[in-house]
């Protein structure tokens, strides 16, 4: 993410300063003229385990280097519950209508300052993929790979609660696909 450089109420340069908060001092981007702050909160993202036809979704994205499938994901739109947005990231995404929601959990993603919020979704319907995605594949349970990062400890707490002990690959490593 790019870095504030301006303040935008009043144009001065940002500087990183501290001033005493609730939890302590505390240095951030603000305003040494008026005393905007920007908090820097993370964002939310949505993500989904899909169930389809008795096997687990995994997409990989146009824009990714190497050949990485993973689960489907996005961001919230103003007025909609999680629920909501992330049944309409998979029928973006996907075209599949997502029958059952259940939340998985909520994992931290510092590197990408974000709060990833899983669920598991159960979907029917024909997949059609969007331009952002360049291929899918069905994994069986057993067969998946979680990676040690975001959205591969929410597949990996998921398999738990399906009675299998995840596996996790080696990250990052070019040209590896999630599931064997």
């Amino acid at each position: 993410m790019s870095e504030h450089k301006f303040c935008p109420a009043c144009a001065t340069p940002l500087a990183h300063i501290e001033l005493a908060e609730d939890g302590g001092p505390k240095s951030r981007l603000r305003c040494p003229s008026c005393g905007w702050t920007h908090w820097n909160n993370p964002t939310p993202v949505l993500a989904a385990i899909i169930e389809y036809r008795g096997q687990v979704l995994l997409a990989r994205n146009a824009a990714w280097p190497h050949k990485m499938y993973a689960l489907i994901t996005g961001f919230m739109e103003a007025g909609e519950t999680p629920q909501e947005g992330i049944a309409r990231e998979i029928k973006e995404e996907t075209n599949l209508d997502a029958s059952a929601l259940n939340l998985v959990g909520v994992y931290d993603f510092q590197r990408m300052n974000q709060v990833i919020i899983a669920y598991h979704a159960v979907a029917d319907g024909e997949v059609r993929l969007s331009p952002e995605l360049v291929d899918y594949r069905l994994y069986e349970l057993g067969t998946l790979k979680c990676w040690p990062a975001g959205t591969g400890y929410a597949l990996a707490d998921w398999l738990r609660t399906r009675g299998h002990e995840p596996q996790f690959m080696d990250w990052p490593r070019p040209a590896t696909p999630v599931a064997e």
